[in-house]
């Protein structure tokens, strides 16, 4: 009897992809097989996002599609945590949970769609050690925390996702060294507050390869540092113990690269938004990271029109990135959130004027971005071989994180690399995001 198949659309940040990959990881486990479309499916799931309106949306949007082409859905994810609502708007689901929820997912999978009975055949029940993987065979992601233990005030990642629950160390370590066997070459480490690893467990220390290892983040990058790939690190509130790990960076034990989440600069906005306020104070640690590491990229995201945030505010921002000069910013128009603190603050900036900062904000940042990568002119770097197409090799340097950031496009060579493969380049050229190549003979 062939395997049962299972659907499987998956929505939302890299956290949730990770998620995707264990739920699919324990089914194939247990002998199911993953359906190309929804007409080969004997049953979907949908991993939901529901962070913002328009990720709920889509959400939505990609459940009543899953019901109308299959009918046999599993729902979980973020949009999860509603179950009620949920099941009010959709009661033909087979089963509704809340994210990171891998054991209710496959238990309803199992009642749903039982396996076939048949006997275990090691050709094709072999999941290979590393697991399902949703990304390329060269990089992966590696969740090492669950949740936040943060109030911010536009955010309802702490409802949705619980507390800081923290893995152990020694846990995280064997994932990646089943990756990197398997051929990963970029580990890219991600949770919902990084910088916060290990606080929940006190930092208790683990073993790995019979010497004890505490659980703390600079530790744990030391010895992801020793498996001979890149890593990366994303979601990195700026806690003190940071500048460790720019430390690390300029030794070359991690990339030098920094996704802080700041959210605005100007004091009154961010005491609003619940976060730590001090645009100043940033611009000096920034300052002190690059001389530590002068070739730290640094990438983070704002938020602009929060509620109360006039024209002084705005330009405060425009003011700190102006001095700043960060290499990568990510910019959204705030929008209420259902359960958010912030939707009971005064001073609601219409959308117009949000649009228009927006679109200033992101003109300003394009300015700063294409300085900064022409600086890099001349400049010989390693980079890692994403694809090969139409005569030229795409490929990213330590400063570009995947489907994210910007690319190294490359002068193809003879004969040309292969995907997974790092490459010494020069750097020739660059426009507002993208920077080009030619390897080095």
């Amino acid at each position: 009897m062939s395997a049962a198949r299972i659907g499987f659309v998956s929505l939302g940040c890299p956290k949730a992809l990770y998620d995707s990959e264990c739920i699919l990881t324990r089914l194939a486990q247990l002998g199911y097989r993953t359906a190309p479309d929804y007409a080969e499916a004997e049953l979907v799931i949908v991993n939901t996002c529901g962070f913002i309106d328009e990720a709920k949306a889509e959400s939505l949007q990609a459940i009543g599609e899953a019901l109308a082409e299959n009918g046999r859905v599993v729902v979980t994810g973020c949009l999860g945590r509603d179950a009620a609502t949920l099941r009010e708007r959709f009661p033909q689901v087979l089963a509704v949970t809340g994210p990171h929820a891998y054991d209710e997912v496959v238990q309803a999978v199992l009642t749903h769609l039982p396996p076939p009975e048949r006997e275990h055949d090691p050709f094709l029940d072999l999941v290979p050690p590393q697991g399902i993987k949703l990304t390329p065979p060269h990089y992966a992601y590696l969740k090492i925390a669950e949740g936040c233990n943060h109030r911010c005030s536009f955010c309802i990642i702490p409802s949705l996702r619980g507390p800081l629950v923290s893995r152990p160390v020694e846990e995280i370590l064997v994932e990646a060294e089943k990756l990197v066997r398997a051929g990963v070459r970029e580990l890219l480490i991600v949770s919902q507050d990084t910088s916060a690893y290990g606080v929940d467990r006190k930092y208790r220390s683990g073993f790995w390869h019979g010497r004890p290892l505490k659980g703390d983040l600079p530790t744990l990058c030391r010895a992801l540092g020793e498996l001979g790939v890149w890593v990366r690190l994303h979601y990195v509130y700026p806690y003190p113990h940071v500048d460790r790990l720019v430390e690390l960076m300029a030794e070359g034990v991690v990339l030098p690269y920094l996704d802080v989440p700041l959210q605005h600069a100007d004091p009154d906005i961010l005491r609003a938004m619940r976060r730590p306020a001090g645009g100043e104070d940033m611009l000096a640690r920034i300052e002190r990271w690059r001389e530590v590491c002068p070739e730290l990229v640094l990438r983070s995201t704002f938020i602009v029109g929060f509620p109360g945030e006039d024209e002084a505010h705005f330009q405060r921002l425009l003011d700190f990135l102006e001095a700043a000069r960060l290499d990568r910013v990510g910019c959204f128009q705030y929008s209420p959130v259902e359960g958010a603190a912030a939707n009971a603050l005064p001073g609601a900036v219409p959308d117009a004027v949000k649009a228009e900062r927006w679109e200033r904000l992101m003109a300003l940042q394009a300015e700063i971005s294409a300085e900064r990568l022409a600086e890099r002119i001349g400049r010989r770097m390693t980079v890692l071989v994403d694809a090969v197409e139409d005569g030229r090799v795409v490929a990213r340097g330590p400063g570009d994180a995947p489907e994210i950031d910007g690319q190294v496009i490359v002068e193809a060579g003879d004969p040309p690399p292969r995907s997974g493969e790092f490459l010494e380049v020069e750097i020739t050229g660059a426009d507002t995001y993208d920077l080009y190549a030619r390897p080095v003979r």
